[in-house]
């Protein structure tokens, strides 16, 4: 399992401008396409080893250090027939991850004067005060706080594609609990309602917003509305490899409200549809709460952008300065509360998770966001450390997988390594 060079592969060139060694791992399933700068070689061992490991079907890993990417390698395979490998040209459905991205969309927004996090929501979208809302914040929108994880009555697939539909309903929803009083993960409807908003104060749709004020500016694919001729390129999410051992049984959160829970993670039952997130209307429509389609380079390229100036293909780039970003990372919900939807302790900033307990990147001062199956994307400014994991295999856990605790903590250990030489 030693790393080398093949003769015929030459040197490849990072996003980040620094000439790296072509990263392949002998493995069991197929090697790793790639790279790894000096000193950040345990993140790539412990890729292989989920993937020889049979945790991972396919997966991508990307770290980016001091604003240079140090970290970009994928293996295993894009699909669970094993037709072909994955690799960097890859792209995946990354889930709630997307929420991590239409968070920036809004405050980068913020950063241009469009809106405030103080603002009434109403005042920006007037229809919105329908049923009492008339004082909801954009903070407490952003962070889960407005009652509105799902929308009053029936709701069909096609329906929850199309976005006039998902704002008219959500606009015309009265607060299934007192807003402010508590927070219930608003698994889908965040989308819609923070996209929205964009859409309000700046012209465009958060699709467009995300592509042309973020992924594009530094070199990347981030894509809420995927074009048809790039379906070809993005991995099917599956269950996994047959296991000899019992299948886990997944279990429904503690608590009494696992109808809130259901309500908020199908629609009422509307998202209950076999293999809807492989569906190519899924992946054209916009649902900016969930079907975000991109790769780990972008998303750790991304938040690494929120803090410092970060090397791109584009040059030098930096989203946010330091006062928005000190703004959009105040914990809104109260330490310790219990999610009314996702039934644990989860922490929320202005639509970031910042570190609370059972969280897979948990440094002070960390903000980023995770995604059903087990996808997570964030950033660690006390570490100058950006950080992003995307993958085909869905596995039981949210904010805790297993695979991205361990990516996590070789990251953060070989960063923690760097700064002290």
């Amino acid at each position: 399992h030693g790393y080398f060079r093949e003769p015929h592969r030459p040197r490849r060139r990072s996003a980040s401008g620094v000439t790296a060694q072509p990263h392949r791992r002998r493995s069991l399933v197929v090697p790793l396409d790639g790279f790894v700068a000096d000193g950040w070689s345990e993140v790539a061992d412990v890729l292989a080893s989920n993937i020889d490991n049979r945790d991972d079907v396919g997966a991508g890993v990307s770290v980016f250090h001091k604003g240079k990417c140090v970290v970009d390698i994928a293996g295993g395979f894009f699909d669970r027939e094993a037709t072909k490998p994955y690799t960097l040209d890859t792209l995946q459905l990354v889930f709630s991850s997307t929420k991590g991205v239409v968070a920036t969309a809004v405050a980068i927004c913020v950063e241009r004067g469009l809106l405030s996090y103080e603002d009434p929501v109403s005042q920006i979208w007037p229809e919105f005060a329908a049923h009492g809302k008339e004082h909801v914040t954009v903070a407490q929108l952003l962070s889960h706080q407005a009652g509105l994880y799902t929308v009053d009555g029936p709701l069909t697939f096609e329906e929850v594609l199309d976005w006039n539909t998902m704002v008219s309903r959500l606009a015309n929803t009265a607060p299934l609990f007192p807003v402010g009083s508590t927070h219930g993960y608003h698994a889908f409807t965040f989308g819609w309602l923070a996209g929205h908003l964009v859409r309000l104060v700046d012209g465009r749709s958060i699709g467009r917003f995300i592509r042309e004020e973020i992924a594009n500016p530094m070199g990347g694919e981030i894509y809420v509305g995927l074009p048809e001729h790039l379906e070809h390129r993005v991995s099917p999410v599956n269950t996994g490899w047959p296991r000899e051992t019992v299948k886990q049984q997944v279990l429904p959160p503690e608590g009494n409200s696992v109808s809130e829970t259901v309500r908020s993670f199908t629609l009422n039952g509307a998202l209950n549809v076999k293999g809807a997130f492989n569906r190519t209307d899924m992946h054209a429509a916009e649902v900016p709460g969930a079907n975000g389609i991109t790769n780990a380079r972008s998303l750790a390229a991304m938040y690494s952008a929120t803090f410092t100036e970060t090397e791109t293909p584009n040059g030098p780039v930096r989203l946010l300065n330091d006062e928005t970003r000190n703004k959009m990372t105040v914990q809104q919900t109260k330490t310790g509360v219990i999610d009314l939807c996702l039934q644990n302790k989860r922490a929320f900033a202005m639509g970031f998770v910042v570190p609370s307990e059972k969280l897979a990147f948990d440094a002070p001062g960390s903000y980023g966001h995770a995604g059903a199956g087990g996808s997570v994307s964030f950033a660690d400014p006390d570490r100058n450390m950006s950080f992003s994991f995307v993958m085909n295999r869905m596995s039981s856990g949210l904010f805790t997988d297993p695979r991205a605790v361990r990516l996590v903590a070789a990251a953060s250990r070989c960063a923690d390594a760097c700064a002290s030489q």
